[in-house]
């Protein structure tokens, strides 16, 4: 139940682009806000489209080939030789663990993520992100509702947490923020919502050994501060199967290393950054006001460029 900017090339490789368009939302503005819904930095988008991540799943889905075999069951233990041994198998992945050893075990951070769908659309100056002390809070149109989210410091975890004690929180948490966190706060339902620790994993200098190979978060886990979990895994999908089509196994892994392993691991590390400015509590007054002055900056840039053309 969250928002994932789609990879148009990637997703229009498969045929599924269209069918993604019909069932996503357009974002075309949004801003970073205070909690009172003031806007600190707006920001504008071209050509944004979210769509809920069930939903992503299901037309990734119609996207297998007919002739595909589908064998569901445990794999244990895990194959060492022969084929090529994918990890798709999330940030506690199995498959790391075993290959990569005891030191590339995910680690919870101290941030409880709280998120879910709920009815009605945002009105524009209501989407974007309010950024509070220690906490923020999300909100954005999805098709047929809005998608929200929330994260905070918290002691629950690391396994499962109570969805319908979270909202409560939540709602307790985030009392004296705007009008539109409140209403969606109060249309949210345990039955549409999740709770769960945020983890990460550490730093991996690649993500192949062997006839095996990593994607998605069994790779790269990183917080959800920059929105880009789940596009990357998207685009770790695209690029090993291209790889692997056009070339031998070893110089494909050897390729996709090549082409993901930076990347991600420097955007798991500004994702990480990113979040701990977000959720900063002593440095917040200061924050609010380097990002108020940005955004004056942004907003006479964009005057000048009006009045130019």
């Amino acid at each position: 139940m969250e928002k994932v900017n789609i990879i148009g090339g990637g997703i229009a490789g498969l045929g599924i682009l269209g069918a993604v368009r019909n069932r996503g939302a357009i974002i075309k503005a949004g801003a970073l806000r205070r909690p009172s819904g003031e806007p600190l930095l707006s920001m504008e988008g071209e050509g944004l489209l979210g769509v809920s991540r069930p939903e992503l799943l299901r037309l990734l889905d119609t996207a297998v080939h007919a002739s595909v075999r589908r064998v569901v069951g445990r794999v244990d233990p895990l194959p060492d030789a022969g084929a090529l041994t994918v990890g798709a198998d999330g940030v506690n992945s199995v498959v790391r663990r075993d290959y990569w050893g005891k030191r590339s075990a995910a680690k919870p951070t101290p941030f409880l993520a709280v998120r879910g769908v709920v009815p009605g659309t945002p009105a524009p100056p209501e989407v974007g992100e309010y950024w509070g002390r220690g906490e923020i809070f999300g909100l954005a149109p999805a098709v047929g509702g809005s998608n929200w989210y929330a994260s905070f410091r918290s002691e629950w975890g690391p396994d499962r947490v109570d969805v319908a004690e979270a909202l409560e929180v939540s709602r307790s948490r985030y009392a004296n923020y705007s009008p539109a966190v409140q209403n969606v706060l109060a249309l949210a339902h345990p039955e549409t919502s999740l709770a769960q620790r945020i983890w990460t994993t550490p730093p991996l200098a690649t993500y192949s050994r062997g006839n095996v190979v990593l994607v998605g978060d069994a790779a790269h886990a990183m917080t959800p501060n920059l929105g880009r979990g789940a596009c990357e895994a998207l685009i770790d999908a695209m690029t090993l199967g291209s790889l692997l089509n056009e070339h031998p196994m070893d110089k494909a892994l050897a390729a996709y290393n090549k082409k993901r392993v930076m990347r991600t691991q420097l955007l798991r590390l500004a994702s990480s950054t990113m979040g701990s400015v977000a959720l900063a509590r002593g440095a917040q007054p200061l924050r609010d006001a380097l990002f108020k002055q940005a955004g004056k900056r942004v907003a006479r840039t964009r005057e000048r460029a009006g009045t130019s053309k």
